[in-house]
């Protein structure tokens, strides 16, 4: 149900008191344009700027088997340089739960990856109120009619949830004639989110209580350094804004930092290979390459994952090292093959085969490949453009009907709008001009060392990874090293897996990530 609509950007600050432009909720009167408000009460100083855009409705949703009211606010909010001078607009989109008064009600902060890319994904796949819906579960349709329904998986019964674009992406963007690079890279980035926290808590009034924030794929990155932003300090941003996180859930998790110079140590190398195993058996098992056994996916990914650790791990080393004896070289490679259903020759004397040759390789005879995002996809292996996204079978399948339901939800729900495109990702600027340079830590750190020193300093911090077996690009073994290797609390650390893929939410396991997630908020 749906009871109004509307735009603030004809408000500005001299009517603010005719219609309170959509910070109370309530529609009382037509808003006035700025030159009759001037016209009927002489100049005023204070018009210097229009009020930024907004959008308010009212609508229902049975989620969790409880029927919730809750409005939706989605518009503008400004960043400001220390004159108050605006600089960006990030445009969000809030739920507020209307039905409960709740003075501790958690509120849930989320956002994507790329670096380039919108909320929409996680907004439209798994927690929002309205959901995507598609015509199969693996491989559906990428052309219309696309599906849009109320999600009866969104955790809106238990948190308020805040969708976050940084700039660039969706509808924000710079303001006058700011310098975009100023909010493209990690530093930045992490300090504009953390800017729009601040002012989204102020403008709430939400400071006292359980903040969480939640981060896919590169957002696991920015997840992770948002703690340092958000606290403050003399050598991060020089200034303290003393906000602690209750908990950080990551998914598509990738922490790793990236490699700007120099040849990666044999020991890290023969680790990161050995970690490539389990997902690729248990891709196999799910296309019938090798026998799915009774324990399904699970079974076989922590039987891969164990003689990855304990026999493969270390004849790499060996091999790498020189020194691995060709009676063991055999002995392994024949159970490589025996795991990943692939011939010996695929694999090869060096005992590796990479997830993208093996996503090409695998499934060769039937004339497909497989994708790296979501390994159960499938394409024709013929007359493939060789983009990495727009080419792989899972990315290319899913995007068409987010993008299209997200904007039907737009108009129809949402009421916005504002007459330019919205950036689902973009590529072209942000991630091939990202400034990786950080300030105040070691070249090369991992980002889970962020994590690390937030749990330091914040004893009650939680961290929840979420990851999918089918995920080649961002695995849960990796997602487990990385955590592994920075030392943090595991006692404060939860990981769950599902079968499913980068978006792990698809496929079937939306309920069973929502419940999880659920769990965690409410623990």
């Amino acid at each position: 149900m749906i009871r109004f609509g509307f735009q603030a950007g004809v408000c500005a600050a001299a009517i603010l008191a005719l219609n309170a432009c959509a910070q109370t909720g309530e529609k009382t009167a037509t808003p006035v344009p700025v030159q009759a408000a001037q016209a009927a009460e002489g100049p005023v100083a204070a018009l210097a700027e229009a009020a930024p855009y907004r959008s308010v409705t009212e609508h229902t949703l049975v989620a969790n088997g409880q029927t919730i009211s809750y409005q939706a606010i989605a518009g503008d909010t400004w960043l400001r340089d220390m004159n108050g001078a605006p600089t960006a607009s990030i445009f969000s989109f809030t739920y507020l739960r209307t039905d409960v008064q709740d003075a501790r009600r958690p509120v849930v902060f989320v956002f994507n990856g790329g670096p380039g890319s919108a909320s929409v994904w996680i907004h439209m796949g798994a927690i929002g109120p309205r959901r995507v819906v598609l015509d199969a579960d693996v491989n559906p349709s990428n052309v219309p009619p696309f599906g849009l329904e109320d999600n009866p998986n969104s955790i809106l019964d238990v948190a308020d949830l805040v969708f976050i674009d940084p700039v660039g992406t969706g509808f924000s963007v710079p303001l006058n004639g700011t310098d975009p690079k100023m909010f493209w890279g990690v530093d930045e980035d992490a300090e504009a989110v953390a800017q729009f926290i601040e002012l989204w808590l102020s403008e709430y009034g939400r400071w006292n209580v359980p903040k969480y924030v939640l981060g896919e794929s590169y957002g696991s990155m920015r997840a992770a350094v948002l703690p340092r932003a958000l606290m403050g300090g003399p050598i991060y941003t020089g200034i303290m804004r003393g906000i602690t996180l209750d908990g950080i859930i990551l998914l598509g998790t990738t922490l790793d930092a990236r490699q700007s110079s120099g040849e990666v140590a044999a020991e890290q190398l023969a680790a990161k290979q050995a970690r490539s195993l389990p997902g690729i058996a248990a891709t196999s098992a799910f296309h019938g390459l090798v026998e799915m056994p009774a324990g399904g996916v699970v079974e076989i990914y922590d039987a891969a994952a164990a003689y990855a650790r304990d026999i493969y791990e270390p004849a790499l080393r060996a091999h790498l090292a020189g020194t691995l004896a060709a009676g063991e070289r055999a002995e392994v490679l024949s159970n490589l093959a025996r795991m990943t259903g692939l011939p010996e020759s695929a694999i090869g004397d060096d005992l590796y085969i990479d997830e993208r040759s093996y996503a090409k390789a695998a499934l060769k005879a039937r004339g497909l490949e497989i994708g790296m995002y979501d390994s159960r996809y499938t394409l024709p292996l013929a007359n493939s453009g060789g983009d990495p996204v727009a080419d792989d079978p899972a990315m290319t399948r899913y995007v068409p009907g987010f993008v299209a339901a997200f904007h039907q939800m737009l108009r129809d729900d949402l009421k916005v709008s504002l007459g330019r495109p919205y950036a689902s990702i973009r590529w072209r600027e942000l991630l091939f001009g990202w400034n990786w340079t950080r300030a105040g830590v070691a070249e090369g750190q991992s980002y889970a060392t962020d994590l690390a020193w937030a749990m330091r300093r914040n004893r009650d911090l939680r961290i929840l990874v979420a990851s999918g077996y089918y995920d080649l690009v961002t695995t849960p073994a990796d997602a487990r090293a990385s955590i592994a290797a920075a030392g943090l609390p595991q006692d404060r650390v939860t990981f769950t897996d599902y079968a499913s893929g980068h978006m792990l939410y698809l496929g079937g396991t939306s309920e069973a990530f929502s419940a999880d997630l659920r769990a965690f908020l409410e623990k």
